[in-house]
């Protein structure tokens, strides 16, 4: 009698199994939620500002600050010879005095972008002061890889990381606009 007692399985045995399936479907859950998926910068054709048909490349990153920003690049001007970078952030995050250039830093490379804000009668007149854009033309014509960059905006954010997948876009956008 004693050995058929002991060959029995006890009560809680299969407790213990279901228990242990459920803490790791539980962990597996919560590594897929907080772990952030790679996100693809998309270059979107659609009619511009002034109302002509335009590329760029929009994507929202976060500084090392963990602030999200709306990252933007474009073309523009006649011919669309020049690239424009803007910077959105939260309505009340982003005041600065204009201009206030950015400074770009790659490896041992650092470019200074000219605050360009003041020529876009849109974002002149904001009050909320919202955005910011910067020439990108000289950055640009510098690049030949696709590396990544960090970017430096007095005031603003210290170190804002553009991933090397952004920087293709942004090499990536087409010079002539879309049809």
């Amino acid at each position: 009698m004693a050995a058929t007692e002991m060959s029995s399985s006890h009560p809680w045995q299969g407790f213990h199994g279901l228990k242990l399936i459920l803490v790791s479907l539980l962990v597996g859950l919560v590594l897929l939620l907080l772990t952030p998926t790679m996100a693809q910068a998309k270059v979107m054709a659609n009619d511009g500002e002034d109302g002509w048909p335009s590329a760029r490349s929009l994507e929202t990153l976060r500084d090392l600050d963990y602030e999200s920003w709306r990252v933007v690049a474009y073309r523009a001007g006649p011919q669309e010879e020049r690239m424009v970078l803007r910077i959105v952030g939260f309505p009340g995050r982003l005041r600065l005095d204009h201009p206030t250039d950015m400074t770009v830093h790659a490896g041992l490379h650092d470019w200074t972008l000219a605050d360009i804000t003041m020529d876009n009668q849109l974002l002149a007149g904001d009050v909320r002061e919202a955005a910011a854009e910067f020439d990108l033309t000289a950055l640009m014509a510098d690049m030949n890889k696709n590396r990544p960059l960090r970017l430096e905006l007095p005031g603003v954010f210290t170190e804002l990381p553009i991933p090397p997948y952004v920087v293709e876009e942004w090499r990536s956008l087409p010079q002539d606009p879309p049809v």
